[in-house]
């Protein structure tokens, strides 16, 4: 059995009041599109089918996964837009899956269910429902005495018997290929000059085919993004289903509601998060850690058993056993080996610190490569750019940077040497020697004494 899928994503979206799309707004780091398209793949045999409209180059250039599109020039409502995607599925599948972009909570789970009702459903059509409280402007579902679904009455035209029902439509929706195509072509335009394809089921009644409609326990899954308070309630929601499920894979939360973490990560067993962080992007989390509180991770990795209080990473690695902050900042290219030590108000960026390195606070590291077991002492800075280029710096293992030392690069600075606190190094240092002053001279060399 063939299964097609077509994700509605083609109206202008005037309320969220954007000169962006809707559908691209982002959720979690992902567009909200992107969601309604994984969940989709998860259950087609062949790729989604978007249907695109309103900035539809602006869609495309913001979802790179695999689908198909097809294009709805003029905006003449829902059943327009399916047919728009008939070319794509007609004769390649047997039944057909019709979602909206914009309700990225919708589980895989439920979408097979849907299909499993009318793949064992004589009838033409399933579609889906939800029981709640509020509305949010679906249609209301209208049954008969024995309970079968007769037709679907949007809001905007129901009277005052109708609003008070409270079963709605989800617009979650799965077609006999065959059938769709026809009666798509059945559809009679409406008052305002759309073709609605909740008139299908009312089609389908009247040739008196049946109809079944599964009803959702969890009517928030059905929630779509109207507008930016529906954006900011999803997301609320989305970031609880993904912080539950670190949770129950072994990940601690002080205060889940504070932490803020995108579904790309991945994080290890038995590391805590504390409220206030933030991890993005494709960010890797080691096991046994501590983050945060008050922490931002985008697009970095972090090894096992390290702590990261009150700091900042973008693009950086942590290896393991690796303690910072608070107040750290490691910008991109950043890379700490294992058993650094990062003092408050420091700064790494594109450098490497080798193992055991001590990194005194209000320190600035850039363009260097730092050896093992150095030490730098507080509000050391490395003058990497003289105005015209960026400039390297290299310090060899266990060497001992004094408070306040100015590296001025282009700079090699040998293994186990010294330099004085306030020193200005403005040339090569060898190994063991010991530089003081301004600009720095050499006073002592251990590696002379150690021959003598």
């Amino acid at each position: 059995m063939q299964i097609g899928s077509v994700i509605l994503a083609a109206g202008m979206s005037k309320r969220m009041k954007s000169a962006v799309p809707k559908v691209i707004h982002p959720i979690l780091g992902k567009p909200i599109l992107a969601y309604a398209i994984a969940t989709a793949q998860a259950v087609s045999s062949l790729p989604p089918v978007v249907v695109v409209g309103h900035a539809s180059e602006l869609v495309m250039q913001n979802i790179n996964a695999g689908v198909e599109y097809a294009f709805q020039k003029e905006q003449l409502g829902t059943a327009h837009a399916v047919m728009m995607a008939k070319d794509c599925l007609k004769g390649k599948v047997d039944q057909v899956m019709v979602i909206s972009a914009d309700m990225p909570l919708i589980r895989k789970e439920t979408l097979e269910m849907l299909i499993d009702s009318q793949l064992s459903n004589d009838g033409p059509m399933s579609m889906v429902s939800i029981v709640d409280d509020e509305s949010r402007g679906f249609g209301r579902i209208i049954r008969n005495e024995a309970g079968d679904a007769l037709a679907i009455i949007e809001e905007k035209v129901a009277d005052a018997q109708q609003l008070m029902i409270k079963e709605y439509n989800a617009g979650i929706y799965c077609f006999k290929s065959d059938w769709l195509w026809n009666a798509l072509e059945t559809v009679k335009k409406s008052a305002v000059g759309e073709y609605y394809l909740t008139d299908l089921l009312q089609i389908a009644v009247e040739a008196h085919q049946p109809v079944k409609v599964i009803t959702l326990p969890d009517a928030e899954e059905a929630i779509g993004i109207n507008n930016r308070v529906h954006l900011a309630e999803v997301e609320k929601i989305m970031r609880r289903r993904i912080n539950e499920a670190f949770m129950l894979d072994g990940v601690s939360m002080i205060d889940p509601e504070r932490v803020y973490i995108e579904a790309s990560v991945e994080i290890g067993q038995d590391t805590v998060i504390y409220p206030e962080t933030y991890i993005r992007g494709k960010s890797k989390i080691g096991k046994n850690c501590e983050i945060g509180p008050g922490t931002i991770i985008d697009d970095s990795i972090v090894g096992d058993d390290c702590r990261i209080l009150k700091s900042v990473m973008e693009r950086a690695e942590l290896e393991d056993h690796v303690e910072m902050g608070p107040f750290c900042h490691l910008r991109s290219g950043a890379y700490l080996a294992s058993h650094v030590h990062m003092g408050n108000f420091g700064e790494v960026k594109k450098s490497y610190l080798g193992e055991g390195t001590k990194m005194g606070h209000f320190s600035y590291i850039g363009d260097a490569q730092i050896g093992n077991n150095v030490n730098i002492g507080a509000g050391t800075i490395t003058c990497n750019y003289d105005g015209q280029k960026k400039n390297k710096t290299v310090i060899g293992d266990g060497t001992f940077i004094g408070s306040d030392t100015m590296l001025v690069a282009p700079l090699t600075i040998g293994k186990n040497a010294v330099t004085g606190a306030g020193a200005v190094v403005t040339k090569d240092v060898g190994d063991g020697e010991k530089v003081v002053g301004v600009p720095a001279h050499v006073i002592e060399n251990k590696k002379e004494e150690d021959h003598s």
